[in-house]
C-alpha cells in the first residue's frame, strides 16, 4: 500500500530527509513522532505529492512517484486515492458544510451532484456531524470543523488517508472529538498515516509507530516499544 525507498530532501543546502526508507500495509496506521522540525510534516507532503523529493522513490495507493516535479495526471490520480487532513482545517467559509465536503467527489471524481451530496451526507453522519450540514464552517467548533475536514478527505473514499497534527490546534476536550474519529477510522481498518505529538492517541490507534528524528528514522516498532524511552 506504501512504499518509501531511500528518500531524500534538502531545501536551502540543508537536509530535511534523509535515505527514508519505510513500508505500510493495507489497514495499518503509521503514527510519525519526533521533535519538531524533525521533517514529519515534510514526508508527510512528499507522500501526497504536495512536495518534491530530490531522490528516492515513493508507491502509494499504487501510484509511483520519482524524483523532480510530478506530472498532473500522476498528481489528480493521487488525490484521488490519498486523502490529507491538515493542522488548518482549511474549509471554504462561503460554503455550508455539506458543500465543503460535497465539493471533491463533484469536482475531482466528477460525481453527479446529486451523489456527491449523498456521499458527503453519508461521511457527515459518520462523523457524527449530519445535523450540521447546512451549517457555515465558521459556526462550529474547533473540533466539529476538523471533523467536517476528516469527512472531506473520506468522501472521495481514499485508500489511505494523511493526518498533519490533526489535534494540534484545539484544545483537550476538542482535541478528543477528534481522536475518538480517528480512533473509530483505524477500528474500521482505514489505511492511515498520522503524524502527532500526541502519545496517547498513538498507543491507542496506531499499529506502530515511526520516530524521525533530524531527518531520518531512529526507529520503528509497536508503540509500546517506542513510546516507552523516545529518544
Amino acid at each position: 500500500m506504501i512504499a518509501i525507498t531511500g528518500l531524500s530532501k534538502a531545501r536551502n543546502g540543508a537536509a530535511v530527509l534523509a535515505d527514508v526508507t519505510l513500508r505500510a500495509g493495507e489497514g495499518e496506521v503509521t503514527a510519525i513522532v519526533g521533535p519538531s522540525g524533525g521533517g514529519k510534516s515534510t514526508l508527510l507532503r512528499c507522500l501526497n505529492g504536495l512536495e518534491t523529493f530530490d531522490s528516492g522513490e515513493v508507491e502509494i495507493a499504487a501510484h509511483r512517484m520519482r524524483p523532480g516535479p510530478h506530472p498532473p495526471r500522476l498528481l489528480e490520480a493521487v488525490r484521488r486515492d490519498v486523502g490529507m487532513v491538515f493542522q488548518q482545517f482549511n474549509l471554504f467559509p462561503h460554503l455550508t458544510v455539506l458543500e465543503n465536503v460535497a465539493l471533491g467527489p463533484r469536482v475531482v471524481a466528477r460525481v453527479p451532484a446529486d451523489e456527491a451530496r449523498r456521499r458527503a451526507l453519508a461521511q457527515l453522519d459518520r462523523v457524527g456531524l449530519a445535523a450540521f450540514a447546512a451549517a457555515r464552517p465558521a459556526t462550529l467548533s474547533g473540533g466539529q470543523q476538523q471533523r467536517v475536514a476528516i469527512a472531506r478527505a473520506l468522501a472521495l473514499a481514499p485508500r489511505v488517508i494523511l493526518f498533519d497534527e490533526p489535534t494540534s490546534a484545539l484544545d483537550p476536550a476538542m482535541a478528543a472529538e477528534v481522536m475518538e474519529t480517528i480512533v473509530a477510522l483505524a477500528g474500521g481498518g482505514q489505511t492511515m498515516v498520522v503524524v502527532t505529538h500526541d502519545h496517547a492517541f498513538a498507543r491507542r490507534a496506531a499499529t506502530r509507530v515511526v520516530e524521525l528524528v533530524a531527518g531520518r528514522i531512529t526507529r520503528v516498532g509497536p508503540p509500546a516499544a517506542v513510546l516507552a524511552s523516545p529518544t
